[in-house]
């Protein structure tokens, strides 16, 4: 009897299919909760350990690319794969599944919000969440410090920009642009100051553990270290030109519809044009765009008010998705407030408003993947790449305090200077700082307590006559 040839014997190369890639990113997109940390962790559960679709280090590989770029690095990230996987196609399908569940949330949440909070559960519900709000942001202010303040001369960077904005009002371009060319000139000097240490390095460290933990024999990654990079992968001039053209034609064509429907002082252009700059500024992830975002959204255009900024920052670390999905809860309710779509529909008009600001926002974030994959991984690593964003790490880190800093002011004293401090606020702020600091509480679990324990003081208040 004739052998059975090595062909017939050898087992069929694995595919992911594109039916199930899609179900798994929609499936993300709902329970993608714990921030960044949280939601890079599960992809590298799902994807590198249990479905064994990419390899540890083309994972990590793809991350580090993604820390390196502004925006939302776990969309980033889901977009990054989606596209190795399954071309142009799947990576926008990954991206857009990522966010758009949060988005139908926060535009529900943003109704309910409006229309019943003042209702006394509600009220105090959000009576609670506002003082862990304020914990939770000096808690990503340490945890981005740590990483990113490892020398006296980044300790100073922080300080100056804090100043800068506490004292001075600098805006957030400014600080950005001031501190990446201290980053640029200063690695000429000093290089070792500015390398970069990363901004997720607690996540990588713990995802190498578990993928150190993994049997050798485990069954190889269908994307694997060794598997030859994808054609639509590598870089092309050609590829890289299309893809530009093709972003900016959908940038230049969505605010096109609105200068023609709106005009140049239109509520939803000045949103399109607003939120695609504060698009190009989130290096460091969302807390460090939020202040440019309080900037413009208060002070400028008077979308919200302060209390709905926190309000709303409460409700998007409550959601899935990218905590800079928050934007959606700010444009939602500008849009209602304004009534863009006329008095007799103002649910519609903050839902546009949430839908445009969430394209303006994210379009970028799809440009940076699906044209500069390629040509920036090849300046993966080198110090004139990567010193600019190490000093405007740094910078950042002051910015989130001061950020922290106004949101605990209007918390503590939200019927002004004059008026005595609110204890019972202060005291769920110091618990909530205690659980994320010592007790190592995850975010999720500190918000639905200090809900829970704002409802009963919020409760209470009239049977004790405060």
């Amino acid at each position: 009897m004739a052998p059975a040839s090595t062909e017939a014997a050898a087992p069929a190369a694995r595919t992911i299919p594109f039916s199930e890639a899609w179900r798994f990113w929609l499936k993300l997109g709902f329970i993608s909760f714990g921030g960044p940390a949280g939601q890079i962790a599960l992809m590298h559960s799902e994807l590198v350990e249990r479905r064994r679709w990419i390899s540890e280090k083309r994972f990590l590989h793809a991350l580090n690319y993604c820390m390196l770029l502004p925006g939302p690095e776990a969309q980033q990230l889901a977009t990054y794969l989606g596209w190795l996987m399954h071309r142009t196609g799947g990576g926008v399908v990954a991206g857009v599944l990522f966010v758009l569940p949060s988005l139908f949330i926060l535009v529900a949440l943003g109704w309910v919000y409006l229309r019943f909070g003042d209702v006394p559960v509600v009220a105090g519900l959000l009576y609670g969440i506002k003082p862990a709000v304020v914990a939770v942001v000096l808690h990503a202010a340490w945890r981005i410090g740590t990483r990113a303040l490892k020398n006296r001369w980044m300790g100073a960077i922080a300080l100056a920009s804090f100043v800068a904005i506490f004292v001075f009002d600098t805006p957030f371009p400014a600080i950005v642009l001031a501190a990446a060319l201290i980053g640029h000139f200063g690695a000429q000097r000093a290089p070792a100051v500015f390398a970069l240490g990363g901004t997720h390095a607690a996540t990588k460290a713990a995802a190498t553990a578990a993928a150190a933990a993994s049997e050798e024999a485990a069954l190889p990654a269908v994307i694997d270290d060794h598997t030859p990079t994808p054609a639509h992968a590598r870089y092309s001039p050609t590829g890289l030109a299309r893809v530009l053209a093709v972003g900016a034609a959908l940038w230049l064509a969505g605010m096109g519809l609105l200068l023609a429907t709106q005009g140049l002082q239109g509520t939803l252009t000045q949103m399109g044009w607003f939120f695609t700059k504060a698009a190009l500024l989130t290096f460091g992830g969302a807390y460090a765009v939020l202040p440019y975002v309080y900037q413009g959204a208060v002070d400028t255009y008077g979308w919200v008010t302060p209390t709905q900024m926190i309000d709303g920052l409460a409700l998007g670390e409550s959601t899935p998705g990218p905590l800079i999905m928050v934007v959606a809860f700010v444009a939602f309710v500008g849009g209602y407030g304004q009534q863009l779509l006329g008095p007799d529909a103002p649910f519609l008009g903050g839902a546009l408003a949430a839908a445009v600001v969430v394209f303006f926002t994210f379009l970028p974030s799809f440009i940076f993947i699906l044209a500069g994959g390629p040509l920036v991984e090849a300046t993966h690593g080198r110090l004139g790449f990567t010193a600019p964003l190490s000093a405007i790490t740094a910078a950042v880190v002051g910015v989130i305090v001061n950020l922290a800093l106004f949101f605990a002011w209007h918390v503590l004293w939200p019927q002004g200077a004059s008026a005595a401090v609110d204890l019972v606020a202060a005291g769920l702020m110091g618990a909530a700082a205690l659980a994320l600091f010592r007790l190592k509480w995850g975010v999720m679990t500190v918000l639905a307590a200090s809900a829970v324990l704002g409802l009963g003081a919020q409760l209470l208040r009239p049977l004790l006559g405060l």
